[in-house]
């Protein structure tokens, strides 16, 4: 149960009246949050910049980011990896703020841990999307825009999370400032029959058309296939290693 934003005993009734909730804050909410973003954006803070893809395929998924980090208009990183392994069966990309990033992905992968040992089974990649969209919702997270993929014993799933915690269960989607010019590549090359290995080339042609024209993406490709095996992540240097 939530609490009170503050003790009501202490002031008169005429308190309860104003403009406040009631019920709050949430688990991760924190006063004067949008000027702790705004501060965050006048220091400087790093930033993935950013294009990543993920592809629900006939076995499982695969995500694909970039390897660039930005600190403002400077490349801060030439060798980042964007997408991690949350969950036995699922991962995570990252979009946006590197520190809130790092430490989203940290927190899944401990509520993941404690579940398996509190139930004795994985997580549902259903549970794994509410609980990542609770989380950015709570405000705790600035400003992160994650895809999640993974396989649970309903078959495959690709969620596309918000920076404010909407989910919604995708066949294909991207995130991050290239995300316009990968989406048209997926838009032109999926289809609903889409193997693994398919789904690997069509990623890192929309990553590489991201890369050509977006600023913030570069410098590399990061692969992460999930199937019923757990987690597979490999780095390429080289677009045509894939292609």
């Amino acid at each position: 149960m939530r609490t009170p934003t503050g003790d009501l005993s202490d002031g008169p009734a005429a308190d309860l009246g104003r403009d406040q909730p009631v019920f709050g804050p949430e688990l991760g909410e924190f006063e004067h949050s949008e000027r702790r973003a705004a501060k965050a954006e006048e220091d400087g803070e790093m930033k993935t910049g950013t294009t990543t893809v993920g592809i629900k395929a006939d076995d499982g998924v695969v995500m694909a980011t970039d390897m660039r980090a930005s600190l403002g208009g400077m490349v801060s990183s030439k060798d980042v990896q964007k997408v991690e392994e949350i969950h036995p069966r699922g991962a995570l990309t990252i979009a946006g703020s590197v520190s809130a990033a790092q430490n989203l992905i940290s927190t899944l992968r401990a509520e993941t841990s404690l579940y398996e040992a509190r139930r004795g089974k994985d997580m549902s990649m259903e549970a794994l999307s509410t609980l990542t969209g609770n989380l950015l919702r709570s405000g705790a997270f600035f400003v992160v825009q994650p895809i999640l993929g993974g396989v649970d014993d309903e078959g495959a799933h690709i969620y596309s999370i918000d920076a404010l915690g909407g989910t919604t269960e995708e066949e294909y989607t991207v995130t991050g400032s290239g995300s316009q010019y990968a989406l048209g590549v997926l838009e032109q090359e999926y289809d609903d029959d889409v193997t693994i290995d398919e789904a690997k080339t069509i990623a890192a042609k929309a990553i590489q058309s991201a890369v050509e024209r977006d600023l913030a993406s570069g410098n590399g490709i990061n692969v992460a296939v999930v199937t019923d095996d757990g987690v597979e992540i490999t780095r390429y240097k080289e677009f045509d290693d894939l292609l």
